[in-house]
């Protein structure tokens, strides 16, 4: 598949976490990655890998074929209005911004112009993110191309824009939702006795290794805890004490609060 140079507009933590991702996994080289940010210091670090950098938005999308938006959402207006004499046909124009519609880039950006919202989280600059795309009617033969770049930055669902609030609530949120299990089973492991270090080393690869047992299994994650609650053991009665303070409900209900915040702000 041809490659493409590709532009990315903001260097905040999700920016710079797709330019890191974009490095590692080599399907782009350095020179082929364009970045603008209206702060200098936040592109510094980037130039220091080879990238090209730039405080004008739109002397980068006219280098490049693809163009991803990765500003807070109350910029993507005035970012948009900047680049639209360099937004062409035959470019992609990629948005992570949470919130804003493929109708509402179109408005300013133009139904012409290919536009897909992509989803993904910050373990995308290690390669591991769960990335949730939906498309405008005009990205036919752009759809593999666009696959295939986050594929290479982890694993890759396709869904119906109408789903995209609720998968950032699931992907994107849920990164900070299962760092904060982690802290907790952390602080759990040294009351029993463990220093932090070592608390934390248990604990991530406990959650690794039980996310790569659902991931190449593919089984539902109670079939794997049957495997592990055994008849009066300690397992299920440290399961069924964390039910009893509302675990799973307690999580279940963070999910909800945060969709309906996203809802809010849309």
């Amino acid at each position: 598949m041809e490659k493409k140079k590709i532009a990315i507009i903001g260097a905040g933590n999700m920016g710079s976490a797709i330019v890191n991702g974009l490095l590692k996994s080599e399907f782009v080289g350095a020179s082929d990655i364009y970045v603008s940010d209206p702060k200098e210091t936040a592109l510094q670090e980037l130039a220091s890998g080879g990238v090209n950098i730039s405080v004008c938005n739109s002397e980068v999308v006219s280098k490049a074929g693809v163009v991803i938006l990765a500003v807070k959402p109350y910029h993507y207006k005035a970012v948009v209005q900047d680049i639209k004499a360099e937004l062409t046909p035959d470019k992609i124009l990629i948005s992570i911004v949470a919130g804003v519609g493929i109708t509402d880039l179109e408005a300013i950006a133009g139904n012409h112009i290919p536009i897909f919202r992509a989803m993904p989280n910050t373990a995308i600059s290690l390669q591991e993110s769960l990335t949730c795309i939906s498309a405008n009617g005009n990205t036919g033969p752009h759809k593999q191309f666009v696959m295939e770049m986050f594929d290479h930055l982890g694993k890759t669902v396709l869904i119906n824009e109408e789903l995209m609030a609720a998968a950032t609530v699931l992907s994107s949120c849920g990164i900070a939702f299962a760092l904060r299990y982690i802290r907790a089973a952390m602080q759990g492991g040294i009351e029993i006795g463990f220093g932090a270090e070592t608390a934390q080393l248990i604990t991530a690869q406990t959650v690794k290794g039980a996310t790569e047992l659902i991931m190449q299994t593919g089984h539902h994650p109670e079939r794997e805890i049957d495997k592990v609650t055994t008849p009066r053991g300690v397992t299920i009665t440290g399961l069924n004490e964390m039910e009893h303070k509302g675990f799973s409900s307690s999580l279940i209900q963070g999910l909800l609060a945060s969709y309906n915040k996203i809802n809010k702000l849309q």
